[in-house]
């Protein structure tokens, strides 16, 4: 299970923040080498394509389960590492150039991770990853995620029970419909992502890796999921010591929640759900000033055909609207995030995703909507022994992904030279 995720870079100027937005939703949890080790099974036992995020029903009770299933064989080695490079090209030249890049035609290495995922006991596992960003050159902690778990008896219906402590809001979930883990797995660190605006829950204010949480999950026979947690924002000194830098912002007084029902049918699986984040926000700790006051609720749903593995298919939705109570004005504001995509995988090697993604509020000018063209190979990592890694429990993902803008940032005229075209090439072992 693989992981990418966002990657905060500071622009000062709207160009160079828009230019730099797709690698905030870069990087998300994908098939380590580890876990396999661990279990036994090919990657594809727990991911869709044999690779990414996206997970099968097996994938979910495995995460759930606090990443401690095993095949029961000793010295298994919890350790992975992850590499990134690219190619992008943007229709327009960007003048300025974004921070660390070229005005167009950017070869770069997007990033480099390693990663302790595993088993620590037979009821405690955890996922823990540290990335190189190849664009400005640090290194940080990016995503945590370490869980208690067990598995108990209620009315005669299994009850998976949990703890999870992590450092960014939705990065527990289990399903690939909250930003988090929601397509695209990987973006340009040239791109201009999903608009200059962003929800709370997409990490539009850059607390992903900046905060700690707790929550408490359960899984009621297979079908009815639950979670309730609260996050805090660390200190400066404390991101600072992580390689974040020292951002002033402070999350407190929030409560983060998560309802959904979901469906093994085996040849198919299914989920409806529903989840909410209400926090308030200290813009500057430093300075004694009233708090802004977010909402966002959203709603989520995904569908699978697995069929015999030859012919997998999927299709995942979220809605999200977010109120925002700005304390030092008063002034009350909306945004909305839509994202549907469907992908299919040919013999869990050949894929191709359609991705739509639509961004509105009441601020006209954050109005962005497109969509997001892939297609990529993963020769490796499937459930056939006649394509085994040579190297291994490693594995490998090609891919080409093209971005399409119909309106960015409100304007329709020039939307379409943000385009971006993106090719990379993303190995694990």
């Amino acid at each position: 299970m693989f992981f990418l995720k966002k990657i905060k870079l500071t622009a000062a100027t709207l160009l160079k923040l828009t230019a730099l937005s797709a690698t905030l939703c870069a990087t998300q949890s994908f098939a380590m080498p580890s876990f396999a080790r661990q279990t036994g099974m090919d990657c594809s036992g727990c991911h869709i394509g044999a690779f990414g995020p996206q997970l099968t029903p097996a994938g979910v009770l495995f995460k759930l389960n606090g990443y401690t299933d095993s095949d029961g064989a000793a010295g298994k080695n919890p350790l992975s590492a992850m590499v990134v490079a690219s190619f992008s090209k943007t229709k327009a030249n960007q003048t300025p150039a974004p921070d660390n890049l070229k005005e167009n035609n950017n070869f770069k290495i997007d990033q480099a991770s390693i990663f302790y995922a595993g088993k620590i006991t037979d009821n405690i596992g955890a996922f823990v990853q540290v990335t190189h960003n190849g664009v400005d050159h640090s290194t940080s902690l990016d995503e945590l995620d370490v869980r208690y778990a067990r598995t108990l008896e209620l009315g005669g219906k299994d009850v998976i029970a949990g703890v999870s402590v992590n450092n960014n809001p939705g990065v527990q979930d289990p399903f690939n419909t909250l930003p988090v883990w929601s397509f695209p797995f990987t973006s340009s660190p040239a791109g201009f992502g999903t608009g200059p605006a962003s929800t709370l829950i997409n990490d539009g204010l850059g607390v992903a890796g900046r905060v700690i949480g707790t929550s408490a999950y359960a899984l009621f026979d297979k079908s009815i999921y639950a979670e309730l947690g609260t996050y805090k924002s660390m200190s400066p000194r404390g991101q600072y010591l992580l390689g974040l830098g020292e951002d002033q912002q402070r999350l407190g007084g929030n409560t983060y929640w998560r309802l959904a029902w979901m469906k093994d049918q085996k040849s198919q699986a299914f989920h409806v759900g529903l989840f909410g984040w209400k926090a308030s926000v200290e813009p500057d700790r430093t300075v004694s000033a009233p708090k802004d006051n977010y909402r966002d609720l959203g709603i989520d749903a995904s569908y699978q055909f697995l069929g015999t593995r030859e012919h997998v298919a999927t299709v995942n939705f979220s809605h999200v609207k977010e109120s925002k109570d700005e304390g030092a004005t008063g002034l009350n504001s909306t945004l909305k995030e839509t994202r549907l995509n469907a992908s299919y995988h040919y013999n869990q090697t050949w894929g191709g995703t359609v991705g739509l993604f639509s961004t509105r509020g009441s601020d006209p000018t954050v109005a962005t909507n497109g969509a997001i063209l892939q297609a990529d190979w993963t020769p490796w990592g499937k459930e056939s022994a006649s394509a085994p890694s040579p190297f291994g429990s490693a594995n490998v993902r090609l891919g080409a992904q093209y971005w399409i803008y119909n309106k960015f940032a409100g304007d329709t005229t020039t939307a379409k030279d943000h385009n971006t075209l993106y090719l990379f090439a993303w190995t694990s072992f």
